[in-house]
């Protein structure tokens, strides 16, 4: 049975917009899946996504989805953690409210007198 885009819900369009792979999705309907298993899912996601994408709008809206009816679901905990962990996205050092990112290496990041 096939499922016409004019059947979904808004969430649900939401879902398949932000998860065009369908990663996510399948995580969840994998029995006994790891968090090991998650975050590698969770990596090729991230890495697929679009550079334009808001990540944090992202992964509240898989998290409303998926999350709500799968609390103790894996991939819920390392959605959650990438939530926490994505915030001011700087590297030790900078400032945390700035969420672009710093070079940390090489010649360019050193001082010049």
């Amino acid at each position: 049975m096939t499922t016409s885009p004019t059947d979904l819900s808004p969430t649900e369009i939401t879902a398949r917009q932000l998860d065009p792979k369908g990663l996510i999705r399948e995580s969840y309907r994998i029995e006994g899946i790891d968090a090991g298993q998650c975050r590698s899912i969770f990596l090729d996601w991230a890495l697929s996504a679009p550079l334009d994408q808001d990540s944090t709008a992202a992964l509240t809206a898989l998290l409303d989805h998926y999350g709500a009816a799968q609390a103790d679901h894996p991939m819920t905990a390392v959605l959650r953690e990438g939530l926490t962990s994505g915030r001011g996205g700087g590297p030790s050092g900078s400032d945390p409210g700035d969420p672009r990112p710093r070079r940390r290496g090489g010649w360019r990041s050193r001082p010049r007198d």
